[in-house]
């Protein structure tokens, strides 16, 4: 059986496993009439119950035969899977904390105890947030290369929520958004939640094919594109000038709608200007302060042009109804005082240091990373295959994420992606050395 075809056939059973289309316990075919359906030599059909096997989907039973199993791994490991079980490491999802962050939050609290505008902050806030929080927000975003007006920026609950605030009052069921191929995760439940049609654009070492979304506007009514310029998850790259200017020609020859998403950006230094720099008339900025301070920090800003702020604020006001008092005072305070800034430079620090140890426990493999990020992407060698590799690591109690995730077009690539900003650093080697071992050996 040809090779291809071979691995066609495995594919197509983990497939209709993973989506309940062969639900658990389901009794498989024997392996003499699967070889008979498929035109196999008896060999190869036990080679493909074989690799089923090895990647957790079913289990063999003498005398009984080969049954699906109950899938213990989420489907990609990356969404739906916020909580890891006690004692899994997590190579999964990034929520980096420094040393000392704990006291920088005690003594925030007990400085807004001592406020003289604290009742304020058990009341209901103005929709988009008070104007001088905007303002520390438009100076804060000021300080990555974007000029804006305070009244030009909204408080959200989060960047996850800037992202579902901006498609809500922007797009419209079966409005077409172009993506990239691989992409960040919570993009595509957003889109699937709102039922957009998202359509992928093939990426390459340093950023998107922009010849391809330019033929892609030719011959479909593309709404809007969503793009991380500067710093991709999950690829690392961060555009040079010369395409984040190509794009945004592109957007205003066929009038799209840019979505910037910078809740990373922080961790590059010295890149080019945003695209809402270079677009301001048609770019929604979206960040927030989970990866740069906390992540149960849940606060988040929109920076966008001045004719689409009813809009936004309206879709606030129907989300959330305001911004969270307590929580942005305390964010704005570490804006306003340099916290914020000190924190994203330890960060980097920190994340600079994270990607030497991987630099040097995976030598030699094919990655794909930013110097600075807090994650790394590692296609795997031709034969090995991502979900055994993933469900070898879950034994090992290590939660790594597969390429599922991020995958917008139909075909999926072997890979997985190493988030490096939620492990102990005396941890990290270890677990590292373990994702090798279970690539080179799957």
């Amino acid at each position: 059986m040809p090779r291809a075809r071979y691995k066609s056939l495995v594919d197509s059973f983990a497939s209709d496993i993973r989506s309940g289309k062969l639900a658990a316990g389901t009794r498989l075919p024997t392996h003499r009439q699967l070889a008979v359906s498929h035109g196999l030599a008896l060999v190869t059909a036990s080679r493909v119950y074989a690799e089923l096997e090895a990647m957790g989907l079913v289990s063999g039973e003498t005398g009984r035969g080969t049954f699906v199993r109950e899938i213990s791994l989420s489907p990609g490991q990356g969404i739906g899977q916020i909580a890891v079980a006690a004692g899994m490491i997590d190579l999964n999802f990034n929520y980096p904390s420094l040393p000392g962050q704990t006291d920088l939050l005690r003594t925030a609290l007990r400085q807004l105890a001592l406020s003289g505008d604290l009742s304020s902050l058990l009341r209901y806030q103005p929709h988009a947030g008070r104007l001088h929080e905007r303002a520390a927000v438009a100076r804060h975003l000021s300080s990555r290369g974007l000029t804006v007006a305070a009244e030009q920026v909204l408080i959200v609950s989060g960047a996850q929520h800037g992202l579902a605030v901006t498609m809500m009052s922007l797009l419209k069921p079966g409005d077409v958004v172009a993506v990239d191929a691989l992409t960040y995760s919570g993009f595509k439940v957003l889109a699937e939640t709102l039922h957009l049609e998202i359509v992928a654009i093939p990426v390459t070492a340093t950023g998107p094919d922009l010849g391809f979304l330019e033929k892609l506007c030719n011959r479909r009514p593309v709404r809007a594109v969503y793009s991380m310029p500067t710093l991709h998850n999950p690829l690392g790259w961060v555009m040079g000038i010369e395409q984040r200017e190509q794009l945004v020609a592109i957007a205003r020859r066929h009038d799209l709608t840019l979505i910037e998403d910078a809740a990373y950006a922080f961790l590059a230094e010295d890149a080019p200007m945003p695209l809402a720099e270079l677009a301001p008339e048609r770019t929604v900025y979206v960040s927030g302060l989970s990866k740069s301070v906390a992540t149960g920090l849940r606060v988040g800003f929109i920076a966008a042009p001045a004719h689409w702020m009813k809009a936004l604020e309206r879709t606030l006001m129907a989300t959330t109804w305001n911004t969270p008092g307590v929580m942005t005072a305390i964010a704005v305070g570490w804006l306003d005082d340099g916290t914020v800034t000190q924190l994203e430079a330890q960060k980097r620090e920190d994340a600079r240091a994270r990607q030497a140890v991987a630099d040097e426990v995976l030598a030699g493999l094919n990655t794909l990373r930013h110097p600075s990020s807090y994650f790394l992407w590692l296609p795997l060698p031709e034969d090995a295959r991502a979900d055994r590799i993933a469900m070898a690591l879950t034994r090992e109690n290590i939660s790594v994420s597969t390429a599922e995730p991020f995958s917008v077009s139909a075909h999926v690539p072997h890979a997985i992606r190493l988030a490096l900003g939620s492990v102990e650093m005396s941890a990290l080697r270890d677990a590292l050395v373990k994702v090798r071992w279970a690539v080179e050996s799957y």
